[in-house]
């Protein structure tokens, strides 16, 4: 009985025990979970609140920064053009009609410094000059929807800020179409008329778009619509923003919205950025619990846990090293080995840094073999060229000694040996623009003597060239295509001219003649040759001679080895009464052309 008493006794007390021990556990989890949260609340919780709001400010003062950058350049593409001193002669010189020729001659070179501005690239949809009584007196590219008369602007003009202090001011057409408008103004502060730059909605959208889960609206002084992102549907309102003093901030709106503003100093434009309350709050919520919920996790299946986490490392370590010992270059084809060593990190540090060494020297085998490649490919490409140029000179030498012009021929002799130390000389290095053209003088004076007197060039000169560089025999086949196939049925005198132009980083060869141009729809199939050539060899079997073929292909393919996308190519006929076609080449000497 006592024994039996005694048993129970410490059953009872082993019981007590155990939910002591229960409760304790439980207690110590309730704290520490207490703890958790609290820390989570103020060291996680209300920080990631605060960079949240802070995220949709700088959203919103990006996308008032790309405006404010887009119209920057607007105001310096302005400043380019009245850097020019030929605009205020043009607009001073009276108010001549556009369908007069005094009229038309200064439209078109006020286009011309418009071009010379603007370069290559457009972001805009028109620029136009007006003159001081508002009418319009050229257009760069002439948009339909261009204003006539600019004396709206003029007439309100007085009232803008930045006109008066700067002289220049943003202004909406009745049509909603936003225009930069700057006074043509020399250094006395006398103006001669207004340059207007149409902007491109597209590029106003464009700042406005990328905020993934929020709208973005950009509203004018007067609360009106500039864009928005989405772009607002047919019948869609824009929200009503709660005006405020200062020029940025946020607010929790009344449809439960958060709404961050920023007004630009520049423009007097301001952007907001709406986002819903979910989703600005959703983070937060989240990480609140998923914080309890991670915790608790953590307590009840840590040893669980540490238990299948180190059985599943092992095996995916011991796969992964046995595939990397088996890798080499020619070989991507592996399996799992089931092989088993000891000291599993160590082996797998090994490997991986014996994988690192092949494909060290993979990559080395493959930069070499595409240096090679290359080589190759223009070396056969100028191949191609070399033997047609010599065969057409050695023919005329030929004619020259039958007819007894020794001093012809010696001339030419030189002329050849020039020409052909040239074209052998490192046929895979690249050239100056200045060596280029002394060798194209070389050709056109070996082949003016076949054609005396009928044959007129003129090649450009300037010691800047001696920067440019290009491959070899470049502008020499586009001269020799002039002369075999463009004044076949025109009469004599024949001119070629050889016309280049470097500015702001960018170099352009024009090689004009006068004879029959092309005919329709020759020359789109002349650039589709090119652009199915693929830089490569182009392939003369299934294509019959003539221009456009070998010389111009091969020649804009050793080019594009040179420059790849940053080379422009194009080939137009003269309009009007002149005759003849141009071939017209640009590049740019930095790596930003497009």
């Amino acid at each position: 009985m006592a024994n039996l008493l005694n048993k129970l006794g410490r059953g009872r007390v082993q019981a007590s025990l155990q939910t002591k021990f229960f409760f304790t556990f439980m207690l110590l989890l309730l704290i520490v979970l207490g703890c958790f949260l609290v820390y989570v609340n103020y060291m996680v919780i209300q920080p990631l609140k605060d960079k949240t709001e802070n995220e949709m400010k700088l959203a919103a003062v990006k996308v008032s920064d790309q405006l404010n950058l887009y119209i920057y350049n607007q105001n310096q593409l302005s400043q380019r053009i009245l850097s020019n001193k030929e605009v205020f002669t043009l607009l001073s010189e009276g108010d001549y009609s556009q369908l007069t020729l005094e009229g038309l001659t200064r439209s078109r070179r006020l286009k011309d410094i418009m071009f010379q501005a603007l370069g290559p690239s457009l972001n805009i949809e028109d620029m136009i000059i007006y003159d001081l009584k508002g009418a319009g007196v050229a257009s760069y590219i002439g948009t339909a929807g261009n204003p006539a008369s600019l004396r709206p602007f003029l007439e309100i003009s007085g009232k803008l800020a930045t006109w008066n202090a700067s002289g220049y001011a943003l202004y909406r057409h009745p049509g909603n179409a936003i225009s930069f408008v700057r006074a043509i103004m020399n250094q006395n502060g006398q103006v001669f008329g207004y340059l207007v730059v149409q902007l491109d909605q597209r590029y106003l959208n464009r700042a406005a778009a990328g905020l993934a889960g929020g709208k973005v609206y950009i509203m004018d002084q007067e609360q009106r619509l500039v864009s928005s992102s989405p772009v607002l549907l047919e019948g869609e309102k824009v929200p009503e923003f709660t005006a405020s003093a200062a020029s940025n901030g946020i607010y929790l709106s009344s449809s439960q919205n958060y709404v961050a503003y920023h007004r630009s100093a520049e423009t007097g434009w301001t952007t907001y950025v709406v986002n819903p309350r979910n989703v600005v709050l959703g983070p937060v919520n989240s990480v609140k619990y998923i914080s309890i919920l991670l915790i608790t996790a953590l307590i009840l299946f840590s040893f669980i846990f540490i238990y299948f986490s180190t059985k599943n490392l092992l095996l995916p370590i011991r796969k992964l090293r046995s595939q990397i010992l088996r890798v080499n270059y020619s070989n991507l084809n592996v399996r799992a080995d089931t092989r088993t060593h000891n000291n599993e990190l160590i082996q797998l540090n090994g490997a991986f840094q014996e994988l690192l060494e092949r494909l060290q020297e993979s990559i080395e085998r493959e930069k070499l073999a595409l240096h090679e490649e290359v080589k190759s490919r223009n070396s056969a490409l100028q191949a191609q060229i070399a033997p047609h140029f010599i065969h057409n000179v050695l023919y005329l030498i030929s004619i020259a000694a039958q007819e007894g012009k020794n001093g012809v021929v010696s001339d030419m002799c030189k002329h050849l040996s020039d020409s052909l130390r040239y074209i052998v000389s490192s046929p895979y290095q690249h050239v100056t623009l200045t060596e280029e053209l002394k060798h194209t003088r070389h050709y056109l004076s070996l082949i003016q003597q076949n054609f005396e007197d009928d044959l007129e060039w003129e090649i450009d000169e300037d010691g800047v060239y001696d920067r440019i560089e290009l491959p070899r025999l470049v502008i020499q086949p586009f001269v020799e295509n002039c002369i075999e196939h463009a004044f076949r049925n025109t009469d004599p005198p024949w001119k070629i001219q050889v016309r280049v132009k470097v500015y702001n980083g960018l170099w352009a060869i024009e090689i004009r003649d006068n004879g029959e141009g092309f005919e329709p729809g020759r020359i789109k199939e002349i650039l589709d040759k090119i652009d199915g050539s693929d830089s490569g060899v182009y392939e003369l079997q299934h294509h019959t001679s003539g221009i456009g073929n070998m010389g111009i292909v091969n020649t804009v393919n050793r080019l594009k080895l040179m420059y790849t996308n940053r080379l422009f190519f194009n080939i137009y006929n003269h309009s009007g009464e002149g005759q003849g076609a141009t071939v017209q080449i640009i590049a740019s000497m930095s790596k930003d052309f497009y």
